[in-house]
């Protein structure tokens, strides 16, 4: 999903590399000014307000926003006295929010030591995302993580037969599946309910949430559990795989013009971060 992780060209597990003579570094960190303005509230008070958000790269991780401490309310911050090392950047102080006698500990942080090739993040502070109320691009909130400019999305219309089983029962079969194309991951073939025996999906209990996507349902079928899923109301962004099926090619039988599709690196969505953990109640 987008530069860094997934499968993204700095990400540990890139599917792709750099044509270059000399190895590169083992890790790549990426820094760039996010040119848009970016806002943080919590409790009720706009704590971070700014147009000069650095946004960082790293590694096995989201894009993490790190805004100008002049952007920043003071008095939001109190220094907690922890200081822990990142492995790249240096010691890392942390810091309590608070806001109108509410607070959360450990919720910012800002590298104190940096190397002179990171100065970019010289005076900047992150917010945890899950500690504060929200964060907003303009009057948008922006939920999950800050956005990656560079995760895309694509949908692709197609006349491919795809044909799902279940031992000798046809789960769905379709000629007309649409394919959705997402940075980071391996293709994903959504299937219309009128192709599907729905007699055969069985609810599974659970949500999780994707910032791009929104609130995701799973299905059993047979013995096999979340075997499908389906986004019933999707972003009006990605509108087009609203109430579409897609099914686990390692839990059922999923074939496409007779060639059976197997699960791919980059199928499986691995959450990263302290601050991460995304799941159903980021769309509260």
């Amino acid at each position: 999903m987008g530069l860094s992780w997934q499968q993204g060209p700095l990400a540990p597990g890139a599917v792709g590399h750099f044509l270059t003579p000399a190895s590169l570094p083992e890790r790549l960190l990426f820094a760039e000014r996010l040119r848009r303005r970016m806002r943080v509230r919590f409790h009720d008070t706009w704590i971070a307000d700014s147009e000069q958000v650095t946004l960082l790269h790293e590694p096995g991780r989201y894009p993490v926003a790190y805004f100008p401490r002049e952007d920043i309310d003071e008095q939001a911050l109190v220094e907690s006295g922890k200081v822990t090392r990142h492995k790249d950047l240096g010691d890392t102080a942390w810091y309590a929010v608070r806001a109108d006698g509410r607070s959360a500990e450990r919720a910012a942080w800002e590298f104190t030591a940096l190397p002179p090739h990171a100065a970019a993040l010289q005076g900047h502070i992150a917010f945890a995302w899950r500690a504060m109320d929200a964060f907003y691009e303009e009057d948008d909130r922006i939920l999950g993580h800050a956005a990656d400019p560079y995760h895309r999305i694509d949908f692709r219309h197609t006349s491919r037969i795809l044909e799902v089983r279940l031992g000798d029962s046809v789960i769905a079969r379709s000629d007309h599946p649409l394919v959705l194309f997402e940075s980071g991951f391996a293709p994903r073939w959504y299937v219309p309910r009128a192709d599907i025996d729905e007699t055969r999906l069985r609810a599974a209990d659970g949500q999780t949430f994707c910032p791009y996507k929104g609130l995701c349902d799973y299905y059993v079928i047979g013995e096999a559990r979340r075997a499908a899923w389906a986004y019933r109301d999707a972003y009006q962004e990605v509108g087009l795989v609203s109430d579409l099926v897609s099914f686990e090619p390692d839990k059922v039988e999923v074939s496409l013009d007779g060639v059976p599709l197997r699960l791919e690196p980059g199928q499986n969505v691995v959450p990263h971060g302290i601050d991460r953990g995304l799941d159903a109640h980021e769309a509260a």
